[in-house]
């Protein structure tokens, strides 16, 4: 029999309580028992980026993360970015730029480059590749995705998280 343990945070904004098993991944917490279905599951292995989320602001592959070594955190998602149902400059311009394709990276290159652009709000490409290298996609050749980035940089509008 598989004991549960607490497990206090934040996620958007939302403080939560929960009784999880001690071996539950993040990702699962995140998409299973909160919904919050943002959050994608590409690889299990941390090598795509697909279910990068930031925790206390940092991007982290939820995919690697035991949910149990998030207490008392803030972990934001896709869902969390903007606010009153606005998009963020950044989602902004990844929709005005096609940067999306069919989406499912998506999330997590929007939490990157959130982070990214929260801490150096004018950043140059040869950065923003840097920063995006841990995420992967497979349609568009990244062309549209550090485009939307740049764009976003040049639009000085500073990322706020919950």
């Amino acid at each position: 029999m598989t004991r549960s343990v607490s497990l206090r945070l934040r996620v958007n904004g939302v403080p939560l309580e929960r009784s999880i098993p001690p071996n539950r991944i993040l990702l699962d917490l995140l998409r299973e028992d909160l919904n919050l279905t943002g959050t994608k599951r590409g690889c299990d292995l941390g090598t795509c980026g697909c279910c990068t989320v930031l925790l206390d602001g940092v991007p982290t592959l939820s995919c690697l993360t035991l949910a149990k070594l998030v207490e008392g955190t803030e972990v934001t998602t896709v869902e969390g970015l903007g606010e009153h149902g606005e998009l963020t400059a950044l989602q902004r311009a990844f929709v005005e730029r096609g940067a999306t394709q069919c989406g499912f990276c998506t999330p997590g290159f929007l939490m990157t480059a959130t982070a990214l652009l929260r801490d150096h709000p004018t950043v140059s490409r040869k950065e923003i590749q840097e920063a995006l290298s841990g995420n992967l996609c497979r349609c568009t050749g990244y062309v549209k995705i550090i485009e939307a980035v740049e764009a976003a940089s040049r639009s000085g509008a500073s990322p706020s998280l919950p």
